[in-house]
């Protein structure tokens, strides 16, 4: 048999050990509590990185596509470039190129109205002058812009 002071402890010590148990218990559900948030949390955001990434793919792609078609284009204006080239004397197309290279691309430009469209400045009567009086076949530059000026029918002269 037990004393009763000891079965007294072991009553203490068993109240404590239930005590003890229920505080576990209560940590336990808010684990699963904070768990079950986390992994829904973690499925929104799977779900949104998903939604993105789709988003990506079909931008990527797209992309893709452009450049594939811009390389196609390019070799075709070159392929025409080439052709257009070889019925043009080499001096004037190394200064055709030399000029578009300084001028963010844009070698020659049309002259409309008595304006250079290169640089949408209208020439002064003394640049028209030299202009007209020059011959079909002179190469006339744009004193605002360098560029070559391209007359046709429309250019006020």
């Amino acid at each position: 048999m037990t004393s009763p002071k000891d079965l007294e402890s072991l009553q203490r010590e068993l109240t404590s050990l239930a005590k003890r148990q229920g505080d576990l218990e209560d940590v336990v559900l808010e684990v699963m509590e904070r768990r079950e948030a986390t992994q829904e949390r973690v499925r929104e955001l799977t779900e949104r990185v998903d939604a993105i990434q789709t988003k990506v793919d079909d931008v990527t792609a797209r992309r893709d596509a452009a450049h594939a078609e811009i390389d196609a284009e390019v070799a075709t204006v070159n392929k025409e470039r080439e052709l257009t080239v070889a019925d043009i004397p080499e001096a004037l197309v190394t200064l055709y190129d030399r000029i578009r290279t300084k001028q963010g691309g844009i070698g020659a430009a049309r002259l409309y109205q008595r304006r250079c469209e290169g640089c949408r400045l209208e020439l002064d009567i003394t640049e028209l002058n030299d202009v007209r009086t020059a011959a079909a076949d002179t190469v006339v530059r744009c004193e605002n812009c360098s560029r070559i000026l391209v007359r046709t029918p429309d250019s006020g002269l």
